[in-house]
């Protein structure tokens, strides 16, 4: 007897204090003696609150040591299954369901900690040319572009490609399969210019463009959506209904309403809006016949290029730096031909001409108010020599296209002869001739 009592006073002084079942007031034994001290009640099986504790007690919520095994996700799968079961048992707005509900989060966010780890994973990920960074924004919502659902960037680690903004979570990287985009503006930067080139669902074999997966027009097993700007027909993971304007209707029709287009297209479309790769001239030349807009702004490009060589030369302008204005469409310095995708849809909405004519009002008051190097350069009207000082870029004005030299237009027209600079040099070379070949002979 002595041996029992000293064998139960061990087992209290090693009793688990966080187990509120050893908390629970001794049962009389039913011969009516004294309960037995060594004896640990199971709280009952019907009781809500025991299964909170039964099942979650376990430290769920500590960073495991080591390698993951499979073992602790599905240790967590189970406890919140419990954890739910349990939600449903107690009473609605109970501070005992409250608690269980919070567990419940915690333990969600363990187990997407555990199934997509993110302090292990690097910074930079290269997979098909898209050269991956990893954000570290927690607040925003994106979508993935590889499964389509919600990168939650409070728990979950993404990535996004710094060359065609393509995003997915981690996890997904090793699935995606179409390369970056940017690759291809960088090898070849041009636009598909057919209207919406159809050739039908026969020819991609009933499958998507891009992933391949099974699509249909009734929608089994998955819808099929056409890409405006391509043509093809997409499935709903890489098709979003994305809005985007489409440069061939743009060039042909002047119609710049947004259509729907895929993944993939409008990060094409997006990387190319501002590349100078469209010559209207060739693609199109009827249109500056109707596009009164177009002829104004082919003038203030060609007035600019005008104006390009005093600022050369000018060293009040370089040190203010004014070509500068245009650093967003260095292609308005270099050639009158060349527009970009935006360059139209500005031109529309009629943002490109009220910004040009204030740049080109400033370049001119420069040359012609400001700077007096630049006022040396203006030219006078030989014809009939009277009137102010001429510059190329005046809208009264006609250059020689020999030897650019400037004239008042209705003197430059109405002067039958010949342009008098370029006689003037003609007879120079002349004498220059004669005198080479006098001294030539013996």
């Amino acid at each position: 007897m002595a041996y029992d009592e000293r064998l139960a006073r061990f087992r209290q002084a090693h009793l688990n204090p966080f187990d509120k079942a050893s908390e629970a007031p001794p049962q009389e034994r039913p011969d009516g003696g004294d309960p037995d001290p060594g004896q640990r009640l199971e709280p009952p099986s019907g009781d809500p609150g025991s299964a909170l504790d039964l099942g979650l007690a376990e430290d769920h919520f500590s960073r495991p040591v080591g390698l993951i095994l499979a073992s602790d996700v599905q240790q967590l799968r189970q406890a919140i299954e419990e954890c739910k079961r349990l939600i449903l048992a107690l009473p609605e707005h109970s501070e005992q369901q409250k608690d269980a509900v919070v567990r419940l989060i915690h333990l969600r966010l363990k187990l997407q900690e555990l199934k997509d780890p993110g302090e292990d994973e690097p910074n930079i990920r290269v997979v098909l040319e898209h050269r991956f960074y990893k954000e570290k924004s927690k607040s925003v919502k994106q979508m993935c572009d590889k499964c389509s659902t919600i990168i939650w960037g409070l728990i979950q680690t993404w990535y996004t490609c710094t060359g065609c903004y393509y995003r997915c979570h981690s996890k997904c990287l090793p699935l995606v399969s179409k390369p970056c985009v940017r690759a291809k503006v960088s090898h070849q930067a041009e636009y598909q210019l057919s209207i919406c080139p159809e050739s039908g669902l026969d020819s991609q074999d009933y499958r998507c463009a891009e992933c391949r997966a099974p699509v249909s027009l009734r929608g089994v097993p998955s819808e099929a959506r056409q890409c405006d700007y391509t043509g093809l027909y997409y499935c709903s993971s890489c098709h979003w209904n994305d809005l985007a304007v489409v440069p061939a209707r743009a060039i042909h029709n002047w119609d710049f309403e947004p259509r729907k287009v895929s993944r993939c297209s409008m990060r094409y479309l997006a990387l190319m809006v501002s590349r100078p790769v469209l010559k209207l001239r060739e693609i199109n030349p009827l249109l500056f016949n109707y596009v009164e807009e177009l002829v104004e702004i082919r003038k203030l490009r060609q007035d600019i290029l005008l104006m390009k060589p005093y600022f050369i030369t000018c060293k009040e302008a370089m040190e203010a730096r004014l070509l500068l204005q245009l650093q967003d469409r260095q292609h308005f310095v270099e050639n009158d031909e060349m527009y970009s995708l935006q360059d139209l849809i500005d031109i529309e909405a009629g943002r490109l001409s009220c910004s040009l004519t204030e740049i080109h009002t400033l370049f001119a008051k420069h040359i012609k108010l400001d700077c007096e190097r630049c006022q040396a350069k203006g030219f006078v009207c030989e014809l009939c020599k009277e009137g102010d000082v001429l510059f190329p870029f005046d809208s009264h004005t006609s250059v020689c296209t020999d030897c650019s030299a400037v004239f008042h237009r209705d003197c430059y027209y109405d002067n039958s002869t010949t342009c008098p600079k370029c006689a003037r040099l003609s007879l120079r070379k002349q004498s220059l001739f004669q005198d080479s070949t006098m001294e030539a002979e013996p």
